[in-house]
């Protein structure tokens, strides 16, 4: 079957450039954009029932931009000045570079992985001697804590931020060639919202293995998926896919 229509887990992308509509101009199909899943904020109630003082942290931990806005609005709602001295140790440069909406960067004391955190790892292991928060949602990979654990550091995770499902009735008799997935957590909304989903026509697109994984445990079937060697993006392996089933 031809394919006329996709829908994308995800926010619309914030630019004109973006590489869906690339693909939605030149491959001639329908791309729409809805969040399965969003993100709220904890109150600070729910902090203080973790046990969680930010005044006895020296450094703080930042995987992503959610955990920096987290952070810095519970420090602000608890009354927490956050220190000067405070040191930053960021995932990445975007993440890095987010801080700049809180702090004065070229004041403070940041430290930049390259990208992943295992690169991240090696930056804090020479910072032993400081008692580190690590700001979190309620979803976080196993493998971040453990990493931790085995440097022998003092550290602490809050979590400050939860994934939760949103409501997509409106969705009910929308019917979509193509829906795509990047989460377990985007898989779970779409059983949470229609329990009695039935795959049957509906390619199911999915990014990442532990995606792959919560859809086959759905009982979906995996029509495309990404990353590969061929198609490192979700938007490549779109295109190759359309590109094959439309030419019939």
């Amino acid at each position: 079957m031809k394919v006329k229509t996709i829908l994308v887990s995800q926010p619309a992308p914030g630019t004109e450039n973006s590489p869906y509509h690339e693909l939605s101009n030149k491959q001639k199909v329908k791309v729409d954009f809805r969040s399965f899943i969003h993100i709220e904020g904890v109150t600070s109630r729910e902090v203080r029932s973790q046990k969680i003082d930010f005044s006895k942290f020296s450094a703080v931990i930042f995987t992503s931009r959610k955990a920096i806005d987290n952070y810095f609005r519970l420090a602000e709602e608890m009354r927490f000045k956050v220190p000067d001295s405070m040191k930053y140790f960021c995932q990445s440069e975007a993440v890095s570079f987010y801080l700049q909406k809180y702090v004065v960067y070229r004041k403070r004391k940041i430290y930049v992985g390259e990208r992943s955190f295992e690169d991240l790892i090696k930056l804090i292991k020479k910072y032993k001697e400081e008692s580190f928060i690590l700001p979190s949602s309620d979803k976080l990979k196993p493998s971040i804590p453990t990493d931790l654990d085995k440097l022998g550091i003092k550290w602490k995770r809050a979590v400050l931020f939860k994934t939760v499902v949103s409501d997509l009735s409106d969705l009910e008799n929308v019917y979509y060639d193509i829906l795509v997935f990047f989460s377990p957590s985007g898989i779970k909304s779409l059983f949470e919202n229609f329990p009695d989903f039935k795959q049957n026509k509906t390619r199911i697109a999915v990014f990442g293995n532990s995606t792959v994984k919560a859809a086959s445990e759905a009982g979906l079937r995996v029509d495309i998926s990404a990353p590969t060697e061929e198609a490192p993006s979700m938007t490549m392996a779109l295109k190759k896919y359309i590109v094959e089933v439309n030419k019939r």
